[in-house]
């Protein structure tokens, strides 16, 4: 079999799930020893990409403009033959579509990973949100997404593939944070000393479900805790003042504080006592509660998308009804109960949990498989082994 090149598509490589996994597996490709091609609109990722081998093309992939969009076409078309590319591999959907046609006017496969479950609310949307199930394999990132793609699709079982998204168990891994680092962050964000965190990492928007937590944490009725919101309000400072504004009204000021980004995950996880995914619309996969357990953390998440995937219930952590703040204070009294001896057994399941199932090296293995099946069955007398 000779050597393929493999180009991947994504709208753009700043950060988040889309732009991790293409990253991670543009360096698998280059490590089994074929050629990484990422086209996208760029971004600071860029540089992990060409660091580990691969090569980047900047178009303007991430518009939805339909001329532009057309035009890719063509841009597709003349990088695929520039670097040789045997395989198309969409990520995202105004990519896909341009993708799909350079594809077929090159003669070579088009597969697609499907990411979310891409909300439609009329034909038009859904028609528009097709193309990601329209690949010669379609990738979904959790059984819960391959289900959604099954029913609102119809694709057939045939070409979908489930593949979880992997943890980098290289950083999530807790003998490798100091604690410096611990000690670092508490200083920086004045944690008290001797309190229990309970930390709930996301971005500061409605459905990651700060709301919920606060509702939680005052029927939990404890002023021994600190709760902490680490991410970024991205401009929705309304929405931050909404939260301030509730932590007023339930008599929480001290005990749930609002921080900012950090580039530290490992350490923030390391620095909690309970971590928690509060989300009221189901998450395609849930990096929070994979990254947490890695970190050996105890883990409350909604009983809805890819959470129940990865969590072993009342084993590595616990799961609550969707949008139950009742619920949810119930799951955290059990996890600020655990006496060390069951923390640290919760630990060991946890971290075994992610390191048996799902790390990077997996997803990016079974990625490798998929495009060698796909790569055999396009030409079997070229790819065949």
């Amino acid at each position: 079999m000779r050597v393929p090149t493999i180009m991947q598509v994504l709208p753009a490589l700043v950060t988040g799930g889309v732009e991790r996994g293409a990253a991670d597996v543009s360096a698998a490709i280059v490590a089994a020893g074929w050629k990484s091609v990422v086209v996208s609109e760029g971004g600071p990722m860029v540089r992990e990409i060409e660091r580990a081998g691969g090569v980047h093309v900047t178009l303007p992939m991430g518009s939805k403009n339909p001329i532009t969009m057309r035009r890719n076409v063509a841009r597709l078309v003349e990088a695929a033959r520039t670097h040789g590319a045997d395989l198309i591999h969409a990520r995202s959907r105004a990519p896909a579509w341009s993708a799909r046609s350079a594809a077929r006017e090159l003669g070579i496969p088009f597969m697609t990973t499907f990411h979310g479950t891409y909300n439609f609310g009329n034909p038009l949307k859904r028609w528009y949100n097709s193309i990601m199930a329209k690949g010669a394999r379609v990738i979904a990132i959790s059984d819960f997404i391959a289900r959604h793609v099954t029913q609102n699709y119809a694709t057939p079982g045939a070409i979908l593939r489930t593949i979880h998204r992997g943890v980098d168990v290289s950083r999530f891994d807790p003998a490798r944070v100091s604690a410096e680092r611990v000690i670092k962050l508490s200083r920086d964000w004045r944690l008290p000393d001797g309190l229990p965190v309970v930390m709930l990492p996301g971005r500061l928007t409605r459905w990651k479900g700060q709301t919920l937590l606060i509702e939680a944490a005052a029927k939990l009725g404890r002023r021994d805790i600190v709760v902490l919101f680490v991410g970024s309000d991205q401009g929705r400072s309304a929405y931050r003042r909404e939260l301030e504004a509730l932590v007023r009204k339930r008599g929480l000021e001290g005990i749930v504080r609002i921080v900012d980004h950090c580039n530290d995950m490992a350490a923030a996880y390391m620095l909690s006592d309970v971590v928690v995914s509060a989300s009221t619309d189901p998450e395609a996969f849930g990096r929070v509660v994979a990254e947490a357990q890695a970190m050996g953390r105890p883990v409350v998440a909604p009983d809805h998308g890819g959470a129940p995937e990865i969590l072993k219930p009342n084993e590595t952590g616990w799961l609550f009804r969707p949008g139950d703040s009742g619920e949810l204070a119930e799951a955290l009294k059990k996890a600020l109960a655990l006496d060390p001896a069951a923390r640290d057994d919760l630990a060991g399941h946890a971290i075994a949990n992610i390191n048996d199932r799902f790390t990077k090296e997996r997803m990016c293995a079974a990625t490798l498989d998929v495009y060698e099946e796909v790569l055999r069955e396009s030409r079997p007398e070229v790819w065949g082994r």
